[in-house]
């Protein structure tokens, strides 16, 4: 999506006239609008590349801190990304409503300049419902224990094929004084072998 937008504009957010040599941005002869929406664009789109290659990397990342650190900045970059969205939705769509015809009268270039500014608004939610993902990811990994500092991932430790036992601290409701510990013939209490059934 950032693509389309900073590639709408790049291609044809700016028009030459007639009687003046140099080209203006579409939205409203403002420079800074044509910039606002190529710079989001482009950055975006590196940042959507960056978490692309630390969601390849996260399965390798042995620290609990650093996977946390990981979760929480997920977090808050797609939240950031909605907000300058959002700002560049609102920017581009005023700039466009307040445009003046004359400044084009042959049309050129509105279905791009339309696109950019639907697409600024789908960003928007996209990265919103990322930052939603992402906040899931986290409450996840927080019930999981993932990012507790007593974490060890069970498939390192090859010594222990279950977890062991841990004696529950306390009153102790049965009133044994400690562990208890059933004797080994209690299930042996019935003969071994066949057994014939009464009908």
């Amino acid at each position: 999506m950032e693509g389309v937008v900073f590639g709408s504009i790049v291609n044809e957010g700016y028009l030459n006239s007639a009687s003046e040599g140099e080209e203006f941005c579409i939205y409203n002869r403002n420079p800074n609008a044509c910039s606002y929406g190529v710079a989001v664009g482009v950055l975006a789109f590196l940042t959507c590349l960056l978490y692309l290659a630390l969601d390849v990397y996260f399965p390798q990342i042995s620290s609990v801190k650093d996977r946390k650190k990981a979760v929480l900045s997920d977090i808050g970059v797609s939240a950031f990304w909605a907000f300058l969205w959002f700002v560049g939705f609102c920017y581009l769509a005023n700039q466009w409503q307040v445009s003046k015809p004359k400044d084009n009268p042959l049309n050129e270039g509105t279905d791009a300049a339309r696109a950019a500014i639907a697409f600024s608004f789908f960003s928007i939610f996209t990265w919103a419902g990322q930052a939603v993902l992402a906040f899931q990811r986290y409450q996840i990994g927080a019930d999981s224990a993932l990012f507790s500092q007593d974490y060890m991932d069970p498939s390192q430790d090859s010594s222990m094929p279950y977890a062991p036992y841990v004696e529950p601290t306390g009153p102790d409701p049965a009133g044994m004084g400690g562990t208890y510990q059933q004797p080994a013939n209690t299930f042996d209490t019935e003969p071994q072998g066949y057994q014939s059934q009464g009908y």
